[in-house]
């Protein structure tokens, strides 16, 4: 049966091609009348362009040598990069960007970061929406829960969530959605590195055992063990980004004239986990 009303074609783009370029880039492309093209910084290493230029044309994406020639033809742009290195990229978009289109930045920068971003485009005549991605995106892919706000916001919720996003639209301007992410981040970044300096210490002196069953009488209904296992995990992998998303975390903290250093430390243990590893 001919569907009588397809959805419109689609043009993204994604300025950089980590963790969630790649995923998401992957899902966008499997559907039709969506192209997708993509750059990363890291096409100037030859030993990792080749690297990522596999992984694209696996997934059915155009991988390009500069950020104005993946942008070229995109509807939406995402900026899915470090959050030390949004301001860059909304600069530099500067220079590349046209009126009809949106940079959806979903990097975990502080508000004023992204107002400010917001602002230098906006004087430009160039559209910006803010994204603030509510959970890890590894198992729910686009799916992801993600608070948007802008201008435009409403405008790329209606154009992505009928092609599988779950973005959902909490202001009409910048900051609102970043700090509803940056606030959740200090608990949740501040409990992993909790987890992961108590689970080192108990190993370090043989009380894991009946430090896990401490928690979990206090805590009904957590398997502590697991947990410290998969925090470990995660933070092993993704921790470098999230120190610089703390940083932006105690950023945000010190604009408010409330004391950064909880978050500056959780950072450190972030960083510490990556550089540090525990001895095997």
């Amino acid at each position: 049966m001919i569907n009588e009303n397809p959805e419109p074609a689609l043009r993204l783009a994604f300025i950089g091609y980590g963790e969630v370029g790649q995923l998401f880039g992957r899902q966008f492309a499997q559907q039709p009348g969506i192209t997708v093209s993509a750059y990363d910084l890291k096409m100037h290493d030859p030993v990792q362009a080749k690297a990522l230029k596999g992984i694209a044309d696996r997934d059915g994406v155009l991988l390009a040598g500069s950020a104005a020639a993946a942008v070229e033809k995109a509807d939406i742009v995402f900026s899915a990069v470090t959050a030390s290195s949004t301001r860059a990229v909304a600069e530099k978009a500067l220079g590349y960007l046209t009126a009809h289109q949106v940079l959806f930045d979903l990097n975990s920068a502080s508000p004023r970061t992204k107002a400010g971003c917001g602002e230098a485009l906006a004087a430009r005549g160039l559209a910006y929406v803010e994204g603030a991605v509510m959970a890890p995106v590894a198992e729910p892919g686009i799916r992801v829960s993600i608070l948007a706000g802008g201008a435009q916001a409403m405008d790329v919720a209606e154009r992505l969530n009928p092609r599988g996003m779950a973005i959902r639209v909490v202001s009409d301007t910048i900051g609102r959605a970043s700090a509803t992410k940056l606030c959740r981040s200090i608990m949740i970044k501040g409990i992993e590195a909790l987890i992961i300096d108590s689970a080192r210490a108990s190993a370090a002196w043989g009380v894991s055992e009946d430090v896990f069953a401490s928690l979990g009488a206090t805590f009904p209904g957590q398997d502590w063990a697991h947990l410290a296992r998969l925090m470990d995990s995660r933070v092993a992998r993704h921790g470098i980004r999230r120190a610089a998303e703390m940083r932006e975390a105690a950023q945000m903290l010190a604009e408010l004239g409330l004391s950064p250093s909880l978050s500056e430390a959780i950072a450190e243990a972030h960083e510490r986990r990556v550089l540090q590893p525990p001895a095997e």
